[in-house]
Order: structure tokens, then sequence, then C-alpha cells
């Protein structure tokens, strides 16, 4: 049977390598894993007691609309309940986005070093993929915006940017979206929002009124802490979340993940606690890439993306025998690390000095 040939060799999207694996294959007991950006500090306790109390219901199918959930990130974020879409993580969203707008030789832009599952999709969708060259490890939006044609469907902005960590500004967003077309939509992924204290980041939501194009991408696997139950959402004019649910697959979100969800969000006290340690760790890691001479692009998320001026992939593999599992393959010299606890934190630190003064310099 014949694959699409533009489905034939398009690769799988690959995650962080799981710890049992690094466990198995390097006999190791004690794996730290800051490859995936995921909170470690777990969930909210009351998402956890939102958890157990749906473990008597697993037999039943949930809510196929979400609506409980829906409610509640419609009363949080002062929208109406028919903008909001559930996905199975944000990346979903992304997938439901490129199969209902982008139909083969559409062209769609985004920047060069982004989240991978914008292309991903696109490609699985035929599209034709503009990918514009990112300014210091930033989108250049100006440069996006003079790529945009008559076949232009859809741009992807990523905020922070993942893998790079950086931030476009309100202002540089605002004169961005005032020059693309209406009829183009810009996708605004703000997966790691809530980290965010800088004033000059821009809030998505205030935006929606103005920009009937725009979409916002958000997901409960990030500061949120959980990234096992697979819940993201997007947010967008009613138009568009109507045009998109009819390919949204049947009970896409499960009752659990439902469940634990709506609790978080109501624990603000959780998020504003991991925001605060967050930004900590990331204070401590600027602080010790400094005294090492190793230059981060400016981190804004709970991750961040490091110039160890010698082989990525060197490093990466060095770090990984020594039990810590950071992503590599974001550009030669590059690795991203996600922020973890401040123990945490301390012994990759530790480890990148050991492994620096092993792996040759590439200059």
């Amino acid at each position: 049977m014949q694959v699409k040939p533009n489905i034939a060799n398009l690769p799988a999207y690959k995650p962080g390598k799981p710890v049992e694996d690094v466990k198995r294959e390097l006999g190791l007991t004690e794996i730290i894993k800051l490859a995936s950006n995921e909170n470690p500090f777990g969930c909210s306790p009351k998402a956890k007691e939102a958890i157990e109390r749906e473990l008597s219901g697993l037999s039943i199918y949930p809510d196929g609309a979400g609506v409980t959930l829906t409610n509640a990130l419609a009363k949080k974020h002062g929208v109406n309940a028919d903008q909001i879409i559930l996905g199975d993580g944000s990346d979903e969203i992304i997938l439901m986005l490129a199969r209902a707008y982008l139909s083969p030789g559409d062209e769609t832009i985004m920047a060069d070093l982004t989240f991978s599952q914008y292309k991903h999709n696109a490609q699985v969708e035929n599209a034709v993929i503009v990918e514009v060259p990112m300014a210091n490890g930033k989108h250049d939006l100006p440069a996006m915006a003079a790529r945009v044609t008559a076949k232009t469907k859809i741009i992807w902005v990523c905020n922070p940017n993942n893998p790079t960590g950086t931030i476009v500004t309100k202002n540089e967003l605002v004169a961005f979206l005032d020059q693309v077309p209406q009829n183009v939509m810009v996708v605004l992924d703000e997966a790691y929002c809530e980290y965010i204290e800088d004033p000059t980041y821009p809030d998505g939501l205030e935006l929606l009124p103005k920009y009937p194009n725009l979409v916002l991408l958000r997901t409960f696997s990030k500061i949120f802490g959980l990234a096992a139950l697979r819940v993201g959402y997007g947010i967008a004019s009613a138009d568009i979340i109507n045009d998109v649910n009819p390919i949204r697959p049947p009970f896409n979100t499960s009752r659990v993940g439902q469940a634990a969800a709506a609790a978080a969000l109501e624990d603000e006290a959780f998020i504003a606690y991991c925001r605060e340690q967050n930004k900590k760790g990331l204070q401590f890691l600027n602080a010790a890439f400094a005294e090492m001479g190793l230059t981060p692009f400016p981190a804004y998320g709970n991750f961040i993306m490091v110039d160890v001026k010698r082989s990525g992939y060197d490093v990466y593999d060095a770090l990984l025998r020594r039990g810590i599992i950071v992503r590599a393959g974001f550009g030669a010299n590059y690795i991203r690390i996600t922020v973890g606890s401040q123990e945490q934190n301390e012994k990759v630190i530790t480890a990148l000095k050991s492994v620096l003064q092993e792996v040759e310099v590439k200059v």
C-alpha cells in the first residue's frame, strides 16, 4: 500500500528521551530529565483531588464537549464558551487548524527555529512552508509580514518561542498584526505565557477583539503540571471555532484530564509558586552560564537555550551519560535545558562544568 508522497519521508516527532530508557541503556539509577519543559514541582493538589474523584468513572465516556472545563476557561479569560476549543494538548489544535485551513499549494509562514509541529502538520497537508530566519533567536516579524502573498493562509508565532525562549513584545506584535491581511490567520502559541511577568509581553486575550484572524494556543502541560493528561485549548472568534470543531475527534480530552484541568485553573497560589521558583531558577542558570563564559538567549519560559561553544550533540551525550537529559538539535552548538528545582539546577550546572572540560571547543 502506497503512502502519500508528502508523508513518505516525514519524520515522527521525537520527544525528550524517556527516563526509563536512559536507566536501562546506561545502567543508571538516578536520572534528571530537563528535556521536555515539564514542571518539576508537579501539579496542584486540587488537580490530584479531582483526578481521584474521577477514578470511579473510568468506564464512562467523558463529556465530548468538555462543557465544565470550557465554561471555566471562558470565565477565567473573559470570553464566550463558543470561542474555545479543547484539544489533546495544544498540539492537536495545531493539527486541527492545519487540517481545516491548509490545502495543497497553500502557503504557511513560520520562523526557521520554532516548535516543530507547525511545519510537521503543514507538511501533512502538503502546504508550501515558508521559513523565515530568526533575528538573534527571535521572530523577525517584519520579515515574516513581508513574505505574505495571496497564497498565505496561516502564520505561526510562538511566544515565548520554543526552543529559543525569546519573546516578541506587545508593540512588535501589534505592528505585525496591523500589517497582516485579515484573511490570513495568525496563530499565537502562548504555551508558556503563565510564566511571564515582563510588562512588554503581549496578552493575546487583549488583542482578540480587534483581530478576528487571531487564534491563541494554550496548554495545561507546562506550568499547570498536567503534561501526562494532554489537555490544551485554543481561543479564537466563534466563527473560527465553528469551522474547526467538526474536525475535532470525539471525546478527544479525557474525563480525568478535563476535571484535573478545571481544578488546576482555580489554584492560583500554586501557579504563583511555580512562577516564582522558575524565576529563581532562571536567575541561577543565567548567573552560572555567565561564570562559565556561555551565552544563552534571553529566557522567558521555563527553559533556556545556551550556546555551549562546542557540539551540542556531544554535550548532550556527555550529560546523558551522567544521568542528565537535556535537548540538542536546535543548532550546532546549542542545548536547551528545562528549568528544574534548585537541586536539579545545581546538579546540571555541576555536570555541565565537567562536560565542558571534556568536549572539544568548536571555533
